[in-house]
């Protein structure tokens, strides 16, 4: 498949390595967003949803599909690295841009440090004698180690893991059937997509600010556009067809685990403090061995497949960013040879390191984490679907109402329900890491710095 012309239509040169094709990408979307991301937070979706965890996960995917849909369309027009940041500020105007790039920073930035979080603590519950602490840093110094090495070992290695992520999810799906069918658990009912008894839109909508979570990561294909070596229209289709593939996975195993549960009132009614409510399901169905089995996969997946690939999406998030002189410019240093964004890389490293460390300390470590990663996202997204209607409809004159109006709209109504019935406490801080934002972005514009990107002017008109 031919490439798309190079990066000096918009000003820049060509850096990193194209070498990733669809296949590479799909992968790497799979990672990460993790196929067996609901083992982690299964019983706070549970509990969120009334036990509609098969319909909230049903939900989120329809949500994000609108939004990799404007993912899609907006890397077409700029296949250049830096996700939303670029989008928007070549969309809509540089100054959008920052304050874009600067929301989606508030989930890349800390998304590796709350997977690392998660992955150090499940570990140590399997293996006690080893601290939280200790986890957490060989986890990031072997994440750091196979992102230096370039995106063609992190690659490779995606792919392996995805393998072993899908064998152990099918173990479980085929114990978990057999096992209804023999008569344990609550047997067979559609009361995981649908129970009209406890059934309520606030509260469906509730549980799916969180199932979002899981389904975060689709958008970091679009950090790789500068490594894709076909069309843009593969990071479209890559992140359709990841969100596609993992959705319908998610409502699989968590209807599966609902009708496995062996006290859902209890669980309704005091929740999942421990986040063992899927371990405790697979245990139902297989015995120990299964829960272990779960609990381990969650841990290493966490731990090291999807935070791999999050500290790669946003280490050219901050490249993207100081290229344009919007961020330090020690970050936009390329490895020589790896042809990798080096400094970026390491800067995440230590900032995932720091987190990780401080928030294991704090009982609401992981909710904290949890709830202002999705808010960040969330934010951000609403900036892609306006920076859509802009781009298309308002500068180009396209009449594509569906793709350039109808479903960015959509997307948007969606996502706005979302962050408007998010945590007070993802709002306040959300709202003060914008507010701090736009103070960095008016001291900008008063010293003479105002936000501006290469290329503007040339051809942007995408394919």
């Amino acid at each position: 498949m031919a490439q798309d012309p190079g990066l000096e239509q918009y000003g820049y040169t060509q850096e990193l390595r194209r070498s990733l094709g669809f296949k590479d990408l799909l992968v790497y979307g799979l990672i990460f967003m993790v196929p067996i991301a609901p083992f982690g937070i299964f019983g706070s979706v549970f509990q969120g949803s009334g036990g509609m965890v098969a319909l909230a996960y049903a939900i989120g995917m329809l949500a994000m599909l609108f939004t990799a849909g404007s993912y899609a369309q907006m890397s077409k027009a700029f296949p250049i690295a830096g996700s939303v940041y670029t989008y928007a500020g070549r969309g809509i105007g540089a100054p959008v841009g920052f304050l874009a790039g600067w929301m989606i920073l508030l989930d890349y930035v800390l998304v590796p440090g709350l997977l690392y979080l998660i992955a150090g603590i499940a570990m140590n519950s399997l293996l006690p004698a080893v601290p939280v602490w200790l986890w957490l840093i060989l986890f990031v110094l072997l994440n750091t180690a196979v992102n230096y090495l370039g995106i063609e070992m992190t690659a490779k290695v995606n792919r392996v893991m995805l393998v072993a992520q899908l064998l152990i999810l099918a173990v479980f799906l085929v114990i978990g059937v057999v096992a209804l069918a023999q008569g344990k658990g609550r047997g067979f009912s559609f009361d995981p997509l649908f129970n009209s008894g406890t059934f309520s839109w606030p509260l469906v909508f509730g549980a799916v600010s969180i199932a979002v979570l899981s389904f975060l990561g689709f958008d970091g294909i679009s950090t790789l556009a500068e490594e894709n070596r076909d069309s843009a229209r593969a990071i479209g289709r890559s992140m359709v067809a990841a969100l596609v593939v993992t959705g319908l996975l998610f409502i699989v195993q968590t209807w599966v685990a609902a009708l496995l549960v062996p006290d859902p009132d209890k669980l309704l009614a005091e929740g999942d403090a421990g986040g063992t409510a899927f371990y405790d399901a697979a245990g139902v169905a297989g015995g120990g061995w299964l829960a272990t089995l779960t609990a381990a996969a969650t841990a290493v997946s966490w731990g090291f497949a999807n935070s791999l690939v999050a500290q790669a999406a946003t280490s050219r998030l901050l490249f993207a960013m100081a290229r344009d002189r919007q961020l330090p410019k020690f970050l936009a240093r390329v490895h020589p040879t790896r042809r990798v964004p080096v400094n970026a890389t390491l800067l995440v490293a230590g900032v995932s390191l720091v987190l990780g460390l401080y928030m294991q300390s704090r009982e609401d470590g992981i909710t904290l984490l949890s709830s202002l990663v999705n808010f960040g996202a969330m934010t951000a997204f609403l900036v892609l679907h306006v920076s859509v209607v802009a781009h298309y409809v308002i500068r180009r004159r396209s009449r594509d109402w569906w793709k350039h109006l109808v479903a960015p709209a959509i997307g948007f109504a969606i996502l706005a329900y979302v962050v408007i019935n998010a945590k007070v406490a993802a709002q306040t801080v959300g709202f003060v890491w914008l507010a701090v934002g736009a103070a960095v972005l008016i001291g900008l514009l008063i010293a003479g710095r105002r936000p501006a990107l290469s290329g503007i002017g040339g051809n942007e008109e995408g394919k």
